[in-house]
This record gives structure tokens, sequence and C-alpha cells, in this order.
């Protein structure tokens, strides 16, 4: 279970996103914090794995949060949640380690995504003392990345494409049905993505033999 620390000085934009990430499978609240120096203190408190936090909140800047994390030496994952949309901010959270950013408002889908590809990375951290290369690109948002941030056809959803792409990376293997109870969409709809992220190179397919038809199987590039 990964604990997630929620940063906002509105009181029920602080509860929507607590309610959004409780929906999610492998996340917990742990906190909510409404100041900055509450975050700090909740950080040292609660030891989260992970802070969805605002840019702007009443005693200084979630950026100011983030650069004080970093020269303490935390290394919790941030994702910046926020209706801040200047290239300064961007380009802050960015340089402070930021691990995503969501403009808001949003969707649960758009946050669920987020996440999902969050523990992805972090579950790809985990796995040993090694990488190789289409996992450091994987890691870094190169190549593969480009590949699948493409124009999706007509019919197709960007927001669950993510959470697509993050539950073949998270699993390692899946057939349509499978993506389909995870990401929770009809066999059909997981289909379509699925051959989508394939013809553009972000996947690739292993067929399954066995009784009938062969089973067609997707796996992260």
């Amino acid at each position: 279970m990964r604990d997630v620390l929620v940063v906002d000085d509105d009181f029920m934009v602080a509860e929507i996103h607590r309610r959004f990430v409780e929906r999610v499978d492998g996340f917990r609240v742990v906190g909510v914090a409404r100041t900055g120096r509450e975050a700090l203190d909740a950080v040292r408190d609660h030891k989260p794995e992970l802070i969805l936090l605002d840019v702007y909140l009443p005693d200084m800047t979630g950026l100011d949060v983030l650069q004080t994390l970093r020269a303490a030496g935390e290394e919790v994952g941030v994702i910046m949640i926020t209706a801040a949309r200047e290239l300064d901010t961007v380009r802050g959270a960015l340089h402070g380690g930021a691990a995503d950013y969501l403009t808001k408002p949003f969707e649960f889908a758009q946050l669920q995504a987020k996440l999902t590809a969050y523990a992805a990375r972090a579950d790809a951290l985990e796995a040993g003392s090694a990488a190789d290369q289409s996992t450091i690109d994987s890691l870094f948002g190169s190549h593969g990345a480009a590949r699948q941030r493409d124009v999706l056809p007509k019919g197709l959803s960007a927001d669950t494409g993510e959470l697509v792409l993050a539950a073949v990376r998270r699993v390692g293997e899946v057939s349509s049905a499978e993506c389909a109870d995870i990401v929770g969409i009809s066999r059909v709809s997981a289909r379509r993505y699925l051959e989508h992220y394939l013809s553009t190179g972000a996947l690739q397919l292993r067929l399954q033999y066995g009784v009938g038809r062969p089973e067609r199987r997707y796996a992260a590039v």
C-alpha cells in the first residue's frame, strides 16, 4: 500500500482529492495538510511515499515546500496538483524533482492515470539493482513514452490510454480481458487501445497457444 499526503488549503478540494485517491487500488491517504508548515510536519510524522501538493498555500508556495523537502534530503514522491499553469511554476516543479503535474480542475480518471503511472515507475525502480535501456527510457519519458503520446484514433481517450499503458507496465503482460478488468473498461475497448499501442510500437505482441484460437498477449517494449 502506498501512503499519500494530500496538501490543499481548500477543505472541500482536499476532501475530493482524498476520496479520489482512496478509490485507486494500492493507495491510501494517511494525512491532509492545509498549509506548507502542516505539510512539512506531516511528512515528518507520517512518512508518506507520495504527496499531492498544491502550489497556492497560505504560508508558502508548494514549490517552497518541495524545495525545503529536497534540501532536507527527503526523497518523497511529489505530484503537483494545482491551478497554476505558468511556465515558471512548471519549470520549478521539474527542477525540484516533482514526479508529475496535474492542473485543476480534473476528472478522477486523470488522477488515477497519474497515480498508476507513478506506481509503475516506483515498481520499476524497486525491481532490482540494474535496469535495461528500455526501462531507463520509460522512466525518463523518452523514446517509448514519446510514441505513447501520439494522437489517438477517434473514440479513444488519452487518459484511458495512460491507464492501459500503466496497467501493462505494472503487470508485465496482459490479455485484453485482463486489461479490461484492471482498468475498468469493456474488453472491446481494451482491445482497441492495446492494438493501437501495438501499431505504434509502444507494445509488443506474444501469441499464447492452447485450445482454440491463440490468445493475444501484450507487453511493453
